[in-house]
C-alpha cells in the first residue's frame, strides 16, 4: 500500500472503533441508555486507541468499495460479539422474570429508566444486583479484555466463521435458560410446594378457599426467602462472565 502511516492509522482506529461502537451498542452494561450517545463514541475511540498497532497492518484498500464492506464486517463482528454476552447475561433477568411468573408479580410492572420501558419487578431488581455485582467484582473488565482481545485475533481483514458463530450460538442460548432455571430454581421449588399444599388445603376444607390466599402466599414467600436466590448470584454472575469471555474468544479465533 502506497499511503501514509498516519492515514492507515487514522483508519485502523476509525475501523476498530465502529467494531467497538458496535459492541458497546449490544454489550451490557456499557448497551445501557443511561450512558449519553456521545459518550459511547469516545469510548469506543478511547478503547481502540491502545489496540492500534495490532490493526494498523491489515487496513483495507482506500477503495470506496472496500472500505465500505470491511465497516460493515466490523459492525457484525462487534455485534455479535456484544450479543453473546448479553446473551447470557440475559440468564439473570429470566431467573427474576420466572421468579414473578410463578410468584404473581407479573400482574404488576415497573418503568426501567435503563431499557426505558416497563419490565417485571424481580427481573429488573435481579438485573440491578448483577450490574451492581459486576461492577464491585471488577467483571466488567474481564468482559471489556475478552473484546479487545479480538482484535490480535481476529484483524481488520480477517474472515469471520459463521459456523463457529451457529454452533456458539445455539449452546449460549440452552446455557442461558439453564443458568435461569437454576438461579431461579430453589424458589420455584417453593412455589410449587406451596401450590401443592393449597390444593390439598382446599380438597380438605373447600369453605376456606385457599386459592385466594395463593396470591399473597406466594408473593410472602418470595420476599422473604429471596435472599436465598440473591445470595447464589454472585457464583452464577461469575460463572456467567467466564462463559461469556470464553465464548467470545472463540468466536475471535483465539
Amino acid at each position: 500500500m502506497n499511503f501514509d502511516v498516519a492515514i492507515a492509522q487514522f483508519l485502523a482506529i476509525m475501523l476498530g472503533a465502529v467494531r467497538t461502537g458496535a459492541w458497546m451498542i449490544v454489550c451490557p452494561p456499557f448497551s445501557s441508555k443511561m450512558i449519553p450517545g456521545q459518550v459511547k463514541a469516545l469510548l469506543s475511540v478511547g478503547l481502540t486507541l491502545p489496540m492500534t498497532p495490532y490493526l494498523t497492518t491489515t487496513v483495507p484498500s482506500l477503495e470506496t468499495k472496500d472500505l465500505i464492506a470491511s465497516a460493515a464486517l466490523q459492525v457484525f463482528v462487534g455485534a455479535a460479539l456484544g450479543f453473546f454476552t448479553a446473551l447470557l447475561f440475559a440468564a439473570v433477568q429470566a431467573a427474576g422474570d420466572l421468579l414473578d411468573l410463578f410468584s404473581g408479580f407479573t400482574l404488576a410492572s415497573a418503568y426501567d429508566p435503563f431499557s426505558q420501558s416497563s419490565s417485571s419487578i424481580f427481573g429488573r431488581f435481579y438485573n440491578l444486583v448483577a450490574l451492581t455485582l459486576l461492577f464491585a467484582g471488577d467483571g466488567h473488565q474481564m468482559i471489556l479484555r475478552g473484546f479487545l482481545q479480538s482484535f490480535r485475533t481476529l484483524p481488520l481483514d480477517a474472515t469471520f466463521s459463521t459456523e463457529t458463530f451457529s454452533r456458539l450460538l445455539l449452546r449460549g442460548v440452552g446455557e442461558m435458560f439453564l443458568a435461569a432455571v437454576q438461579i431461579a430454581g430453589p424458589l420455584i421449588a417453593v412455589l410449587f410446594l406451596a401450590d401443592v399444599a393449597l390444593g390439598l388445603l382446599n380438597r380438605v376444607a373447600p369453605a376456606l378457599n385457599a386459592f385466594q390466599l395463593g396470591f399473597p402466599v406466594k408473593i410472602f414467600l418470595v420476599v422473604t426467602m429471596s435472599g436465598l436466590a440473591i445470595a447464589m448470584l454472585p457464583g452464577a454472575l461469575d460463572a456467567l462472565i467466564d462463559k461469556a469471555v470464553t465464548a467470545v474468544v472463540r468466536l475471535s479465533g483465539g
